[in-house]
């Protein structure tokens, strides 16, 4: 067996990202193949077969089933391809994924745009893993990677490779390595869990005996600010996600709907100590900085754009919920949104050209997204499917996860940007609501 030392020693290095290029100089450096900002692109036909076991041992066998399956359905997660069935295959994956005999006219043959290869090694509980990814029709390698790590880590290599795939693929990093907060009342109480963003591994994080409510996450993923009412009324709680510290601000009245600041150790909050409810830029130990509103409607659900430069909020200075955008170098505020007569839970895109906000109308919630110049009407995303709220979107900007009650008791979803392929996240005891999608930065 290994020592604890040296898998020690392996768990950082992949933590690190220690994987290399592999035939390096035949990768291509730019590879324009996915026009993110399409909602009209095409799902990509890519074929993954089961990754070669090197030894043929039983155990080596079974965890290459299990990569080469678990990397199909990371990326079919993305909305970008749609992968081939194996029973199609004209080719022997344990012959003909070989770098020197790839005949790349079988995997054209049954519509393979791209393709996977992939090899393991299993030694004392540590796995080496190679894998390419090649364009079919030009016959050439777009990426290649090998990662080396004890067996409990496939996980974080197979989504690690994703990461590269997408990034080749898109320009960006995508979602591989973020995670979503929720509220879940799987406890008996609302309390807050993190997942993966897939769905799989949720953890509790809060044990309040009361309600906890609006996750809301650092842009460098270290710390969460929430809504708890442990002490009776709903006071606002900033906690980092490593050593548990943090602080509280408990002033009169309500202290609800967090927001951080891109790029800064400061976050937005409503606050009502003053007797009316505004929103205050606040330290991350909680200080007032000052307040960003002073109106004599409600404002509530800040959201930042990406450069931090401007914030969209609720407000029912108008009479009834609407979504405004404020500069916040000359403090000037404009109406976002006219449509409906209920608007709220505004989220700013990571690209920063859309807000998904929830909408109600005919007795339903429903999610929209809407340019952020309000130059176009906004585009409604669910229909007919209960009540859907709080959208969130991904770090890249590609997907929306939102709760939703079609299925009887709310539960996250999952959607891209332009509203297809919704589908259930997760499904754990009770109820999930509020979902908040991380930076793609986790590593605590």
């Amino acid at each position: 067996m290994l020592n604890k030392s040296l898998i020690k020693i392996i768990f950082i290095c992949l933590i690190a990202t220690a994987s290399f290029f592999i035939d390096s100089a035949h990768c291509q450096t730019e590879y324009d193949y996915i026009d993110i900002n399409n909602p009209f692109t095409r799902k990509i036909p890519i074929a993954v077969p089961v990754f070669k076991s090197m030894s043929g041992s039983e155990g080596e066998k079974f965890l290459s089933q299990e990569a080469s399956n678990l990397l199909s359905r990371s990326l079919e997660f993305t909305g970008y391809f749609k992968i081939i069935d194996r029973d199609a295959y004209l080719a022997d994956p344990e012959t003909d994924i070989i770098v020197s005999n790839i005949n790349f006219k079988n995997w054209t043959g049954i519509g393979a745009e791209l393709l996977i290869t992939g090899s393991l090694f299993l030694k004392d509980n540590v796995i080496e893993m190679e894998l390419r990814l090649y364009d079919t029709f030009k016959g050439s390698l777009i990426v290649g990677k090998r990662y080396k790590g004890v067996v409990n880590n496939q996980r974080k290599m197979i989504h690690r490779f994703c990461g590269e795939i997408i990034y080749k693929l898109t320009g960006n990093r995508g979602i591989f390595d973020s995670r979503i907060a929720f509220v879940s009342t799987t406890s008996g109480n609302k309390n807050i869990y993190l997942c993966e963003f897939d769905g799989h591994n949720s953890e509790q994080l809060t044990y309040d005996k009361s309600i906890t409510l609006s996750p809301a996450w650092s842009s460098d993923a270290k710390w969460i600010a929430y809504t708890s009412y442990s002490k009776g009324k709903p006071d606002l709680y900033i906690k980092n996600l490593k050593d548990k510290h943090g602080a509280v601000v408990a002033k009169k009245g309500i202290n609800i709907s967090p927001a951080w600041v891109p790029g800064k150790f400061q976050l937005a909050a409503t606050l009502s100590f003053s007797g009316d409810q505004e929103i205050y830029l606040l330290t991350g130990k909680g200080e007032i900085v000052k307040n960003l509103t002073n109106n004599w409607g409600i404002d509530v659900s800040p959201t930042f754009s990406p450069d931090g430069n401007k914030m969209a909020f609720v407000s029912s200075r108008s009479g009834s919920p609407q979504i405004y955008i404020m500069d916040l170098d000359s403090g000037q505020v404009k109406r976002l949104t006219f449509q409906g007569t209920y608007n709220t839970c505004p989220s700013w895109s990571p690209r920063g050209d859309k807000i998904a906000y929830s909408g109600m109308g005919n007795g339903q919630g429903n999610i929209y997204t809407i340019d952020v110049e309000g130059e176009f009407p906004a585009l409604q995303l669910t229909h007919n499917s209960g009540n859907n709220e709080s959208p969130t979107w991904s770090p890249d900007g590609s997907l929306i996860a939102f709760s939703s009650t079609r299925e009887g008791p709310s539960r996250v979803y999952v959607m891209t940007a332009y509203g297809t392929d919704q589908r259930r996240l997760l499904a754990l005891p009770g109820e999930q609501t509020d979902p908040e999608w991380s930076p793609g930065v986790i590593d605590n």
